[in-house]
């Protein structure tokens, strides 16, 4: 469960991460609560999956997730750059939160 608690982490860390974004554009209320609200929940559960996972584990899984996620989010919904180096690399982030799941 804890695992699952890492991977919701993550999750709210992305949202938080679109957030900061919308609230760049909009400047309004509701944006700001929905980004206090993303982060917010992504510490509530990485706060569970510390309870039981290691502090280095957790943290490189969690920032893993939200980084990639940004990226890859940023690339869907922004049309940011998607050239073959930006997404090996972000593979590779990847790559290595599963390897330290394996090895936990």
């Amino acid at each position: 469960m804890n695992w699952v608690f890492l991977i919701l982490a993550g999750v709210f860390e992305m949202a938080g991460v679109l957030m900061i974004n919308k609230l760049h554009k909009d400047r309004d209320f509701l944006s700001m609560i929905y980004l206090l609200g993303g982060f917010g929940l992504s510490f509530f559960f990485l706060n569970l999956a510390m309870k039981a996972l290691p502090m280095g584990t957790a943290y490189a899984v969690w920032t893993g997730i939200g980084a990639s996620g940004g990226a890859l989010l940023g690339m869907i919904l922004y049309g940011e750059p998607r050239n073959t180096t930006r997404i090996l690399f972000i593979t590779m982030v990847l790559g290595s939160a599963i390897g330290l799941k394996l090895v936990s």
